[in-house]
């Protein structure tokens, strides 16, 4: 069964978690509920994609109310397709969450981590892959965005890391990866399957006959096979099938040609 189910107009929810009532809300958000216009319609949540600034702090105060935490208390990072994670807590309110330079994203990281409550760790995502984590013996809770750089270097690996580091037990960790673009959608030239770990190489890639050196490229399925491999139970990984390439309530940098808005990915106790 797919786990990532539309509860609402403007997002969906880590289904099995919000059924199991373990503390955690978790999601994507849809393209549509919001009031940006054009190429950016209607719930673009991303201020750096060249959409009307008011209308994307518009779209994310609706987010807000929806989700129940204030805009001051969500916490986002400056994504640069690395792996590095930041452990949050209450001095990091705000940051990122809307247009003040005073308090901008958490500089070079990717991934974030807290076991804090009314806080909302956040990421943006138009194909890249939202990585989720939560632990319910020790409160723990995670997001990562994981483009290709990102995967292949790891990121998933080093947020079980980071959480580990903190407690965490990997028997216990629950995981989701989100929806994304599909292997089907997603070709990639030699020089990304060569930055893939060789174990990993032959499970996740698909040579293009027709066009040489060229490749199809599963990204969730590398975030998988990474996640298991670091010690993550099978039962407690969760994989969408959702491609954001087909999927029409989707973002979808590929297919919109790379004007076009941004998903939030969120999570947070509550």
């Amino acid at each position: 069964m797919e786990p990532f189910q539309q509860v609402h107009e403007s997002f969906y929810h880590v289904s099995p978690w919000i059924q199991r009532d373990i503390g955690v809300q978790a999601g994507l958000t849809t393209r549509y509920g919001g009031v940006s216009q054009s190429d950016y319609a209607s719930l673009n949540m991303g201020l750096h994609v060249g959409d009307d600034p008011e209308a994307v702090m518009a779209n994310r105060h609706r987010l807000a109310k929806q989700v129940n935490v204030a805009l001051d208390h969500w916490i986002l990072g400056e994504q640069v397709h690395g792996t590095k994670i930041a452990r949050i807590d209450h001095n990091s309110k705000k940051r990122g969450a809307g247009s003040n330079p005073t308090h901008p994203p958490i500089s070079g990281v990717d991934g974030l981590i807290t076991k804090e409550k009314n806080i909302l760790l956040a990421a943006f995502f138009a194909d890249c892959v939202p990585l989720y984590f939560h632990d319910q013996h020790t409160g723990w809770i995670g997001i990562a965005h994981a483009g290709w750089r990102g995967t292949v270097n790891g990121m998933a690996i080093e947020m079980v890391k980071a959480l580990q580091q903190e407690g965490v037990e990997t028997e216990h960790l629950q995981a989701a990866i989100g929806p994304s673009i599909s292997q089907m959608y997603y070709q990639v030239n030699l020089d990304v399957i060569n930055a893939i770990p060789q174990t990993y190489r032959d499970l996740v890639t698909i040579r293009i006959k027709e066009a040489p050196e060229q490749y199809l490229l599963d990204l969730r399925q590398l975030n998988k096979h990474m996640l298991i491999d670091q010690g993550v139970n099978r039962e407690h990984l969760l994989v969408s099938q959702r491609c954001t390439y087909q999927t029409n309530a989707l973002y979808s940098y590929r297919r919109d040609h790379g004007k076009t808005g941004r998903m939030l990915g969120f999570i947070g106790h509550y």
